[in-house]
């Protein structure tokens, strides 16, 4: 047969609608073509030479046409009905048998003939065949004549597809795949997505599959063919001047690029940075794209443009053909206009909030410069009363006693002093703050003008407010009109008008840009075309939309139900424990003088546990950890997560990959890692980071890792990955100021920043946030358990004091997973009620209020629709939980998320309260973040361990990064301490699993973590190292 031309399969240049009516595979008999296996073959060689670029990886391959190995998922596969039996057992030999039943189980999934398998793998998977054979009564051994006759398949695999209603696939299908295929691309690159949705639209067709590389290939045309689609979608309503404009982005004057100036944003909170953010803002809104054009195509598929958009330096995006360059200067600049506008907020916001702490400082310290006045003027008060006091008992007169005693002149002085520290001391920030007005000044005019801010109708005064200034700012005014509208708080209005009546210009536009300040953190007030500062409600789901997903978790529609299954679950409790508490029959507690009394938790360390883990430590080869990350990436392929920005290929050169990974672990930085290394250079690292570094890569490399520890089976000593704990750690940035993080007196007095970090039961990192230090931990809490995008099931998870609120116990309880905090205030927590107080007597003293169920009930369907949004990642829920906190009066949801948590606070103290070994479970998952902290202290070591990254996301590379390697070495010392259990067994040393539960893969004594790293002998080290054994216990 002629080859046909190449373009029969690449398809056209045109562009074709994306979403035609379905289109109708070629309809062939089975037997008007050649064997499966022939058509198959030809079909691979249709006209196509080999590609440059590989859509999927030699591990993603394997995947397409698996064929399960364990015993559940072969019974669910390959489990014969009678019918079956019934044509299996019309074949008289018993190697037929056998044969047929092979095809059909193959024909059925995934979906390939039995010559095809063995083509491919050359030999037949023999948990299969063993599976197959057993429900036949047959051997193994009985298959293998059979494989040996070629015809004998091919007919047997013609017949049983027809029975099957299945046919091969033919030349005419490939139109078929790659409409498919083009499908599955318009939201996605990934190759296993798209070569997944090839593999579905022909079993549903009935079609045969193919070989691996002509499913490779029509997925590969598909994603070219859906990728013209959506570039054309986003430029074709471009006009002319517009199109300039796009080009003319990559003029180079003054030695940068304009894009490349509008992608350099300021970080640091400064007045000038705020106006050179807006005058960013201003070019790319002059440019003139709209909004409308993101519609046009698949969000993911527009966040993937964004990417490449954001990463590609401004030299690369120019070498792309236009079509792909425009749209991707399209979708880039639709996100910088969002990027910029929440730049600009936040940084106002920092120095908004700046200024009041600074006031606020600046009181405190007048405050206590008066010290010393303020003792010596009790001690004249002290004496005043004393001297009233006896004058009232011995009935002398009150004002020549008080003469006698202190002094009337004493008194008369004291006075103004008197005054002046009452003053200080009840001072609100916002007179001190009026002292940096000249400060506001500098942003405020030119952030109200460049932006839109809308609201609802209960923050209409303050929109109101927001016009005002800005008419003054045009204007020149400087008297505001005498109906000013006054949106801040009751105490603010009281201090901006002065006793004249009259409105203070400075006090009033300070105290309405902080107002505005409060309504833009929690969405009361939202800002047109921002990523960060929504209405509040569009974060969440519609009704329709989150009421499948929260019925997926079990929660009942109305909160009349769950208040009445919570209702009699905590009355029972309640009683319960109020029965236990005066039997004292509590372990470790006592109820003493109306107070809870909680024996604090010890460590449950024995010798034989100490002692048997520093023989695995000892027998522990020693490594660098270049040899280490190479090894760890030969056997998971966790490198392959790092793929190429623009072509979506793995990175061929892994040793620059692994040291820029490690220059982000270690902190050393990419040039300082090129000069102590060998085998990489700077500019191979350079390029290397650009192309392949991205947080999604970081995320999906960490799941690689984290899943095949946890497949590891002595993983499970240590737990079966159902637990985690999460806790921060503190980084102190490079310099005071606002880029070098914020101060937590917890730390002391340094500027830094945390990253806070979840670790499964089993020693693994599986996520991980920077945050700044002086930010709570407890909105970050959920981030981490809803997001981590790992095969681990976590149902109960532990963190100390700081990650513990309300809000998390009602958001964790519905969504499903059991929240243990670590509580360091435990006796001060009240136990909340539904029924009446009075219904527990004698717990009356551990009582708070009782829970307002109607706030509950009336907030059942918002409360809902949060818990649906995070269920189903359309929010994170640091996000919404540092919004309903920002709201200046108590929004109702919050109220009602917060009586949720108390009834699920409750029942959790009560757990605490009964149960040692939940005590002892969360001691000791806060234990396992303390190991880790040890470990990251040992690896991130350069410049100090401080953070010198200004830019939030490259601070996230570096916590990424060091959570990276920390998962490698977790999991290296696994499979090492494995080898080093099984040895001490093999010469009859007891291991008991409870006493490798007491061990840790987290430790490093025998890794060398400095010095010259030597990427090419570490990548020229194949296979596993021997154990350090002493020489004469070494095997042979």
């Amino acid at each position: 047969m002629p080859a046909s031309p190449k373009r029969s399969f690449c398809g056209r240049s045109e562009a074709r609608p994306l979403h035609p009516t379905h289109i109708r595979p070629h309809t062939m008999s089975l037997y008007s073509c050649l064997s499966i296996v022939a058509i198959d073959l030809l079909w691979t060689g249709i006209g196509m030479t080999k590609r440059k670029h590989q859509l999927l990886t030699e591990s993603e391959r394997g995947q397409i046409l698996a064929i399960p190995t364990d015993r559940d998922h072969l019974a669910r596969l390959y489990t014969f009905e009678p019918a079956d039996i019934e044509i299996i057992g019309a074949r008289r030999e018993r190697r037929n048998r056998l044969g047929v039943a092979l095809q059909l189980a193959l024909l059925r999934h995934p979906g390939i003939a039995l010559a095809q398998l063995i083509r491919d793998r050359g030999a037949i998977p023999h948990d299969l065949a063993a599976f197959v054979a057993e429900q036949l009564g047959l051997r193994v051994t009985d298959l293998a004549d059979y494989a040996a006759r070629d015809q004998t398949m091919t007919d047997h695999a013609r017949e049983l597809a027809a029975r099957l209603g299945l046919r091969g696939p033919t030349r005419a299908d490939i139109p078929f795949m790659i409409e498919a295929a083009a499908k599955t691309a318009w939201a996605t690159d990934k190759g296993m997505t798209i070569a997944s949705g090839v593999v579905t639209a022909l079993r549903e067709a009935r079609i045969l599959l193919p070989s691996i590389s002509t499913i490779e290939r029509a997925s590969s045309a598909g994603r070219a063919r859906a990728r013209k689609q959506a570039a054309y979608a986003l430029i074709a309503d471009l006009s002319t001047e517009q199109v300039q404009a796009l080009d003319q982005l990559f003029d180079d004057a003054g030695g940068m690029s304009q894009l490349a100036f509008l992608k350099t944003i300021p970080v640091a909170a400064k007045p000038d940075h705020i106006r050179q953010i807006l005058d960013r803002l201003r070019q790319v809104r002059k440019i003139g794209i709209s909004r409308e054009v993101a519609g046009r195509i698949h969000a993911d598929r527009l966040r993937q443009y964004v990417t490449e958009g954001r990463a590609s330096p401004a030299y690369m995006t120019e070498r792309y053909i236009p079509s792909r360059r425009r749209a991707t200067l399209v979708a880039f600049l639709l996100d910088l206009e969002e990027r910029l506008t929440d730049s600009a907020l936040e940084m106002a916001d920092k120095l908004i909030g700046s200024i009041f702490t600074r006031a606020k400082n600046a009181q405190t310290r007048n405050y206590a410069t008066t010290s010393k006045n303020v003792a010596r003027l009790m001690l004249i008060f002290r004496r005043t009363i004393d001297t009233l006091t006896d004058a009232v008992d011995t009935g002398e007169d009150p004002i020549e006693a008080l003469d006698a005693s202190v002094g009337w002149n004493t008194l008369l002085r004291a006075r103004p002093e008197v005054a002046t520290i009452a003053e200080t001391a009840s001072l609100d920030p916002l007179t001190v703050a009026a002292d940096r007005y000249a400060t506001l000044r500098k942003f405020a005019p030119d952030l109200l003008e460049a932006l839109q801010f809308r609201a609802g109708k209960g923050s209409a005064k303050t929109i109101a407010a927001i016009e005002i200034l800005r008419t003054l700012n045009k204007s020149g005014k400087r008297d505001l009109p005498s109906d000013a509208p006054m949106p801040f708080r009751k105490e603010w209005r009281k201090i901006v008008v002065g006793d004249d009546g009259k409105i203070n210009r400075r006090l009033w536009e300070i105290a309405t840009i902080a107002h505005l300040r409060n309504k833009l953190r929690s969405g009361d007030v939202w800002v047109e075309r921002s990523a960060g500062y929504r209405r509040f409600d569009s974060y969440l789901l519609s009704v329709p939309k989150a009421k499948p997903i929260v019925s997926a978790l079990g929660l009942p529609p109305t909160a009349g139900e769950w208040l009445e299954q919570r209702g009699r679950e905590l009355d029972w409790r309640l009683k319960k424990f109020a029965q236990r508490l005066k039997r004292d029959a509590l372990e470790g507690v006592r109820y003493r003088d109306a107070r809870l009394q909680i024996s604090p938790v010890r460590a449950i360390a024995t010798p034989d546990a100490e002692a048997l883990a520093d023989r695995l430590d000892a027998m522990m080869p020693r490594i660098r950890i270049t040899e280490l990350l190479h090894e760890v990436a030969r056997e998971t392929g966790f490198l392959a997560a790092f793929t190429n920005l623009r072509t979506g290929e793995p990175c061929p050169n892994e040793n620059a990959l692994l040291a820029t990974i490690l220059a982000d672990a270690t902190n050393l930085g990419l040039s300082r890692m090129a000069a102590a290394s060998q085998g990489v250079t700077r500019d191979q690292l350079l390029w290397t980071h650009d192309a392949y570094i991205r947080d999604d890569s970081y995320r999906a490399a960490l799941a690689v890792l984290i899943n095949a520890h946890h497949r590891l089976p002595f993983s499970r000593v240590w737990g079966d990955g159902t637990t985690s704990s999460s806790d921060g750690q503190f980084f102190r940035g490079a310099k005071r100021g606002a880029s070098g993080g914020d101060i937590n007196a917890r730390y002391g007095v340094d500027h830094g920043f945390s990253f806070y970090t979840h670790n499964s039961d089993q020693r693994a990192p599986y996520h991980v946030n920077v945050i700044s230090a002086a930010t709570h931990e407890a909105p970050y809490v959920l981030d981490g358990l809803t997001s981590h995008g790992t095969d681990l099931k976590i149902a109960e998870h532990y963190t100390d004091t700081g990650g513990a609120t309300d809000h998390v116990f009602a958001l964790c309880a519905m969504l499903g997973f059991r929240f243990c905090p670590r509580l360091r205030d435990f006796p001060d927590r009240r136990l909340a009620t539904i029924a009446p107080v009075a219904a527990y007597p004698s717990l009356t003293p551990l009582l708070g209020k009782r829970i307002r169920s109607d706030i509950i009930a009336e907030q059942w369907d918002d409360v809902l629709r949060l818990v649906g949004s995070i269920k189903a990642g359309h929010v994170a829920p640091s996000v919404m939980l540092r919004k309903l906190a920002a709201y200046e009066r108590q929004l109702q949801l919050d109220v009602a998320l917060q009586e949720i948590g108390k009834i699920e606070r409750t029942l959790f103290m009560l757990d605490w309260l009964e149960n040692p070994d939940l005590r002892r479970r969360c001691h000791a998952g806060l234990n396992n973040s303390e190991q880790r902290h040890a470990l990251t202290q040992a690896i991130y070591t350069f410049r100090q361990g401080r953070i010198i990254d200004r830019s939030h996301e490259a601070q996230k590379y570096r916590a990424s990064g060091l959570n990276l390697v920390i998962a490698a070495i977790v999991y290296w010392n696994t499979i090492y301490m494995d080898a080093a259990a099984q040895h001490l067994r093999s010469t009859s040393v007891a291991v008991p699993d409870d006493l490798l539960a007491h061990t840790s893969p987290v430790g490093w004594e025998h890794i060398a973590f400095s010095g010259d790293f030597l990427w090419d002998r570490a990548a020229a080290s194949n296979g596993r190292k021997a154990l350090n054994l002493p020489p004469d216990s070494r095997v042979a």
